[in-house]
């Protein structure tokens, strides 16, 4: 692994010459967010060694270069998920490549099913804490201490600071927001009923097929996390029946002005 992150960022750093002090993690329906960066270099995933390629309808799969505000910026525009076939350190590679591009904080958003009955359809939730239900957990195998400890503290996963500055924001640009628990389950799948009520038992407020594995290799790492989701479905007998992608994207779609405010104004104000 080591060798194939060192191979992947000297590929990188040839063409860009720059150090990202942020990296952006773009979910379903949420890739626009590119629009808000001042690119200067834009590389297909399947240009990269090592790189794996995303699958998924909504992920156009590149990695973008650019500025927002003053800070350096590199965004992964589509990830990539443990239910495409890919290991969790496939699907974890581009955190490992941020890190030594020089990425310090990272941002990761996604779409989610919402469980907390005072959510709805469109809302933006700010992540404070994960459960992970992943079958595979990103760190198993031998550790390389050249990345981070074999046992790793993630008693905050998510940034406290980062957390009270994105409230702030959205408090000044009147977006309200909520927070609460993510649920990482495998996918693809949506979720039954049953298996909604089990996510609501457990004490997450939403669910999803991503983020987790990401955010424990970035903490592994010692970089700080931000996560955000858009509720959209909710996963009670009157919302998840006919929950589609597409009714995915779309709730996701509608969503964007907002949350790229927020990722936008969270960057440009550090």
């Amino acid at each position: 692994m080591w060798e194939k992150v060192q191979q992947t960022v000297k590929y990188i750093q040839d063409k860009i010459n720059v150090a990202p002090q942020y990296g952006v993690i773009l979910g379903s329906g949420l890739g626009s967010f590119a629009d808000d960066i001042t690119i200067e270099h834009a590389i297909p995933y399947s240009e990269l060694p090592n790189f794996p390629v995303s699958t998924v309808e909504g992920h156009a799969g590149k990695l973008i270069f650019g500025t927002i505000g003053d800070k350096n910026v590199v965004a992964m525009q589509g990830r990539f998920h443990y239910y495409e076939g890919y290991s969790m350190q496939q699907v974890t590679f581009p955190v490992r490549v941020m890190k030594y591009l020089g990425v310090e904080k990272l941002i990761v958003s996604n779409a989610s099913g919402g469980v907390n009955s005072f959510y709805k359809v469109g809302d933006v939730v700010l992540i404070y804490d994960h459960i992970n239900m992943m079958p595979e957990h990103p760190l198993r195998g031998t550790n390389d201490g050249r990345f981070g400890p074999r046992f790793l503290n993630m008693s905050e996963p998510y940034s406290r600071a980062m957390i009270a500055k994105a409230k702030e924001i959205a408090v000044a640009k009147g977006i309200d927001v909520k927070d609460g628990i993510y649920l990482g389950l495998q996918g693809p799948t949506f979720e039954t009923l049953s298996e909604y009520r089990m996510v609501k038992i457990l004490g997450a407020d939403c669910v999803g097929m991503s983020t987790v594995p990401e955010v424990i290799v970035a903490r592994h790492m010692d970089i700080e996390c931000f996560g955000i989701s858009v509720i959209t479905d909710m996963g009670d007998s009157d919302g998840v029946g006919s929950v589609s992608h597409d009714e995915v994207l779309a709730a996701a779609n509608a969503a964007e002005p907002k949350v790229r405010l927020l990722i936008k104004e969270l960057i440009a104000g550090d």
